[in-house]
């Protein structure tokens, strides 16, 4: 199927929705006395490819569309949702959110203008347009380059997932975005044999961006990636144990940061007094070293976003700088709530979901350090490259994340393959440990997403390699 994807609530479309439509929804939002109302209006398109065992196992196409009504009153949120544009059913949803003010005298919108936003993404050609035959050709490259690659590949998957999501916005401040965003994200899971040992391994990566991905990362690439860490794997002897210096690689090591410290930074958490951060603004909360940002203007990036899912335009937020908090990652409940202004981190899943303060790409900047003289300044420590899943508890920062690829350091320099490493930790106080930092700062390809609270939205993380002081390390193997 092929042909460029429009909202049906798009100009000219079977049910258009423009400023007068808004202006009438939004009116009746208000109707009941309500402080604030907006309208999250949104069509979005995905499609999915399985390539398992060298046979195409599926492809699917799903749509999505309908819109999200909001309504503030003090403290207290109505929110009501319609799978429909016809202005009936909208209507209705715009009633029932109103209801959390019932009674109360309203208060008429401003009128709303369409807003100018960046262009974050601009891809000539979205894979929705291409033909499906394409991407197969893409994971039978793949298949192919894994098999070829070593005679001990013994199973190969292939995935590709692709989505655009177009949303239209307006509230009762006159503001009103629209904003067209698309996804892809390709993977390769492979698993070798070798004297009767499996492990396997895997490769992925993506964004905000087309098929011309492939002219820099190919199908290839990723494959040969996922053989070389599975086969890596095979002679990994078991984890140390203890407290010992950690070593974090550039790029996927900015997981544990997102995880670990990231929420802790959303103001949702900070305004219910749940987070470790609460009240700390202006204190010191890390080492000199750090400064942390989250940063949606990235072009491509899995994270970027040119509107927020309240209508704002988000652009850079300094959350942390050299060591000392400088605020938290707001959305409009939130911003109201601390007295500033929304700052472009108002994300939701859907048209189903009310919005909270969330991480688009989030980041730790680079330092002065070359990455060889931070390897080298360890007598003993454990080197993690890629990361598994992980446990994070927001309220004290307390961590536990496992390795997929992790190395020991002997006398500053990367030695044997490691399984079983657990990095167990806390979130603020591993940041206070950081000691060296790389000057080979890197952004992940596109391959996270984040949960909070039954949503999932799409992110991005970055870092240069990271040296952090004493941290504790679970493995199997007890060191003196």
């Amino acid at each position: 199927m092929t042909g460029r994807y429009h909202a049906p609530f798009g100009q000219g479309g079977s049910h258009a929705i423009d400023g007068d439509v808004a202006q009438r929804l939004l009116r009746v939002a208000l109707g009941q006395g309500g402080d604030y109302a907006d309208l999250f209006f949104e069509y979005s398109v995905s499609g999915s490819y399985a390539y398992d065992e060298q046979i195409l196992k599926s492809a699917r196409r799903a749509v999505s569309m309908g819109l999200g009504v909001r309504v503030m009153k003090g403290d207290a949120t109505g929110y009501a949702y319609c799978e429909d544009f016809a202005y009936d059913t909208m209507k209705r949803a715009a009633e029932t959110a109103a209801q959390i003010a019932s009674g109360n005298r309203p208060v008429a919108p401003l009128e709303v203008t369409l807003r100018d936003t960046p262009n974050r993404y601009p891809v000539a050609a979205e894979s929705l347009d291409v033909d499906g035959a394409t991407k197969k050709a893409l994971l039978e490259r793949a298949d192919l380059a894994a098999r070829r690659s070593d005679p001990r590949v013994v199973r190969v998957d292939a995935s590709f997932s692709e989505s655009v999501r177009e949303i239209l916005i307006a509230n009762s401040l006159g503001h009103m975005a629209r904003d067209r965003q698309p996804l892809i994200r390709f993977g390769v899971r492979v698993i070798v044999e070798d004297g009767g040992q499996r492990q396997s391994g895997s490769s992925g990566g993506g964004g905000r961006v087309g098929l011309d991905y492939f002219e820099d990362t190919s199908p290839e690439w990723h494959a040969e990636e996922a053989v070389r860490q599975a086969l890596v794997m095979l002679d990994a002897r078991e984890a140390p144990a203890g407290e010992m210096d950690v070593v974090l690689a550039p790029g996927d090591s900015g997981i544990l940061l997102h995880e670990a410290v990231g929420h802790g930074l959303e103001a949702d958490f900070n305004r219910k007094k749940t987070s470790n951060y609460t009240d700390q603004v202006g204190q010191e909360v890390a080492s000199e070293l750090c400064t942390v940002v989250d940063d949606a203007s990235l072009q491509g990036s899995r994270g970027s976003i040119n509107v927020d899912d309240e209508g704002q335009l988000p652009t850079r937020s300094v959350l942390i700088e050299e060591g000392i908090l400088c605020g938290y990652m707001q959305d409009r409940h939130s911003a109201d709530f601390f007295g500033t202004a929304p700052d472009g981190h108002g994300r939701r899943q859907s048209f189903r979901s009310h919005p909270m303060p969330r991480m688009t790409n989030t980041m730790l900047l680079g330092g002065k350090d070359a990455p060889e003289d931070i390897v080298r300044s360890v007598s003993r420590g454990v080197y993690a490259k890629r990361f598994g899943g992980g446990q994070v508890d927001i309220s004290n920062g307390d961590f536990v994340f496992s390795l997929t690829e992790g190395y020991l350091i002997e006398d500053g320099k990367i030695t044997a393959p490691l399984k079983g490493v657990n990095l167990i930790g806390n979130g603020p106080e591993a940041m206070r440990r950081v000691v060296m930092l790389g000057s080979d700062f890197e952004v992940s390809d596109g391959i996270w997403t984040c949960g909070k609270e039954g949503q999932s939205v799409p992110v991005g993380v970055g870092c240069p390699t990271i040296k952090i002081s004493s941290m504790t390390v679970g493995g199997t193997q007890v060191t003196g």
